[in-house]
């Protein structure tokens, strides 16, 4: 007798709705279980095939991606070399060929072109530009701009970065602010490489820490950017309530040596937050400004050990020599090691009197200290 698949299921029907309560739900959980688990695998199998279908088709396309650009672009002999390359019509009929009607395509276009863009300079990478532009390829990056997923955000303003193209600062300004911590960085650090007004208007309104590793990037873009017109940081060294921002603008007051930041920065040694009074101390002694020594000597006893360090390394750092006797007090009597250290790092660099005070700790100093001493003298050590 032939059993059909309907009667199958009759069975199947007639058991569950004669079974006990726990039966049936057992039976449900496993049906939802089964299912879930033959889904999953549908599911991964599909993601593989086309993971795997994806990595082919960009086998063969990449390579003819890479010899369109160097023969029809960097290499091409007709295209006029007296022309600024913005103005160049390129010939785009052999790009054609490519698919690139699919977005996955495009996306690898884009991808090349930012990458032989890294490798070049001069006409040539403003020609690779002028491609990525006539290719409508910017359009894709305008469309992400605007997606609600912050993921791809970031990938449009990376896009932009890497090829310079110019965003207004209505669009960015949010952006900077955002709660998302990789898109807030990713703003920021577009906004000062692209902006033509005021790059580091974002100051302005900044309400969040900047991140140590925020600064880190926001750091090695201001001063890796070519013609960014770098403003006097004592604006919001004085003006500023983040106090991120202003430790930070402490930093670049110190790379650029801005000598007229130098009385903003004495205002914040009567700041109440002592770290904010020790990057302020800092920033003193690396501009090497001696009119702040007598400010920071009286100072110094009402400080806490991390701004008495920073001021024992100033005194160093300015060498006038005037408070040689003081180093020489501190290292004698401090009891804290690093006191000790910094102070003795101060003797050494400071010139005239202070070898005299070497030479005489060398000889009667013993111990510890003397330990001390001769490490500091080693002029391989950065101060």
């Amino acid at each position: 007798m032939n059993t059909t698949f309907s009667d199958i299921w009759q069975e199947i029907r007639y058991f569950y709705f004669n079974a006990p309560l726990a039966i049936q739900i057992a039976m449900v959980f496993i049906v939802i279980a089964v299912s879930a688990t033959v889904i999953a695998y549908l599911v991964i199998l599909r993601s593989r095939y086309r993971s795997y279908r994806r990595t082919k088709q960009l086998q063969k396309l990449l390579p003819k991606i890479d010899d369109l650009l160097i023969n029809e672009i960097l290499a091409n002999p007709d295209i006029p070399q007296d022309v600024h390359p913005s103005k160049i019509d390129l010939p785009l009929a052999p790009f054609e060929s490519l698919p690139l009607q699919k977005r996955w395509a495009r996306v690898a276009m884009t991808e090349r072109i930012i990458h032989f863009r890294s490798n070049v300079k001069g006409n040539a990478g403003a020609l690779l530009r002028n491609l990525y532009l006539q290719l409508d390829l910017d359009k894709d990056a305008a469309r992400r701009l605007k997606s609600p997923r912050w993921d791809n955000k970031v990938r449009a303003l990376s896009e932009y970065v890497s090829l310079e193209l110019p965003i207004s600062d209505v669009t960015l300004l949010p952006l900077a602010n955002s709660r998302n911590r990789e898109l807030r960085a990713a703003a920021r650090q577009a906004y000062i490489k692209l902006s033509k007004n005021e790059p580091f208007k974002f100051f302005d309104s900044v309400t969040d820490p900047l991140l140590p590793w925020d600064q880190v990037e926001l750091f090695r873009i201001i001063t890796t950017t070519e013609d960014i017109a770098i403003p006097n940081f004592a604006r919001w060294i004085t003006y500023s309530t983040n106090k991120s921002v202003i430790a930070f603008c402490l930093k670049l007051v110190v790379h650029y040596n801005q000598i007229a930041a130098v009385p903003a920065i004495i205002k914040l040694l009567d700041n109440r937050d002592h770290y904010l009074r020790g990057d302020a101390i800092n920033a003193l002694g690396k501009l090497r400004v001696k009119e702040a020594e007598d400010k920071l000597v009286q100072l110094y006893n009402t400080q806490p050990m991390f701004c008495q360090v920073e001021i024992l390394k100033a005194l160093g750092r300015t060498n006038s020599g005037k408070y040689v006797d003081f180093l020489r007090n501190e290292f004698t009597h401090a009891t804290e090691f690093d006191l000790r250290k910094a102070a003795a790092r101060s003797i050494a660099r400071n010139s005239g009197r202070a070898r005299e005070v070497m030479e005489e700790l060398l000889a009667t100093t013993t111990g510890q200290d003397l330990l001390i001493l001769k490490h500091c003298m080693n002029p391989l050590i950065k101060y």
